[in-house]
C-alpha cells in the first residue's frame, strides 16, 4: 500500500462516485434509507479534487427496461436506473471532465462493481491512478463489490465513512460490509479529514 498521507489527496489519485442516482435516494424507486446524507460530503471531495485538478469518475446504473435484477424478470429489486429515466439521473452536479462508466447495460448480467464489464480499470491506468477515494449508494452492494474489486487489482482505496449510505436489506449488511472492506485492506476517513 502507498505510504502518502491519505488525508491530503495528490497526483495519482482519483475520486470515484458510486451510483449516487436519483433512483437511489429518497423519493427514488430504489431509495436507500439516509441516501441523502451522502450529498454534502461528495460535493466537498468533488470541490477538493476539482480545485486540484484530480481525476473524477463516476460509475452509474444504467440498466435495459429488461435487466434480469429487475422484479419483472425475477430479480431481487423494483426496476431503477433505466437508461435515459430521470431515475438515472446523477443526483450531483458534476464537472463536465468527469469520467463517466455506465454499468449493467447488458439485460442478463447483473454487475454491482464499477469494474464490471466495463472499462473502468483500463481508464485508471490510462491515468496512472493508484488510490481512489470511494463515495456513493450503497455500502453494502455497488460501493463493496467496487472497493473490492478494486483491491483485487491492487488499488489502493480510502472510502469516504460520512459519504455512503447502506440500503440494509438485511439489518447489519452496511455494517458488515464495512467490516469486509477493511479486511481487504481499505482505509475508512470522514470526508472532513481532508485536507
Amino acid at each position: 500500500m502507498s505510504e502518502s498521507d491519505p488525508r491530503s489527496p495528490h497526483a495519482g489519485d482519483a475520486l470515484l462516485l458510486v451510483d449516487v442516482q436519483h433512483d437511489f435516494l429518497p423519493g427514488g424507486s430504489l431509495a436507500v434509507p439516509d441516501g441523502a446524507r451522502v450529498i454534502a460530503p461528495l460535493r466537498r471531495c468533488i470541490a477538493l479534487f476539482a480545485n486540484r485538478a484530480l481525476p473524477l469518475f463516476a460509475t452509474r446504473d444504467w440498466h435495459p427496461g429488461d435487466h434480469c435484477s429487475f422484479r419483472a424478470q425475477g430479480g431481487p429489486w423494483p426496476e431503477h436506473c433505466v437508461a435515459g429515466s430521470a431515475g438515472a439521473a446523477f443526483a450531483l452536479q458534476l464537472p463536465a471532465s468527469t469520467r463517466i462508466v455506465s454499468k449493467g447495460t447488458h439485460a442478463a448480467q447483473e454487475a454491482y462493481s464499477g469494474f464490471a464489464g466495463t472499462d473502468l480499470e483500463r481508464q485508471l491506468n490510462d491515468e496512472s491512478i493508484g488510490r481512489l477515494f470511494v463515495g456513493g449508494l450503497a455500502t453494502d452492494y455497488c460501493v463493496a463489490q467496487t472497493v473490492q474489486d478494486a483491491r483485487r487489482r491492487g488499488f489502493d482505496v480510502v472510502v469516504l465513512r460520512d459519504a455512503i449510505a447502506a440500503v440494509d436489506a438485511h439489518p447489519g449488511d452496511g455494517e458488515h460490509a464495512i467490516e469486509r472492506m477493511a479486511q481487504l485492506g481499505a482505509v475508512f476517513l470522514e470526508s472532513a479529514e481532508l485536507s
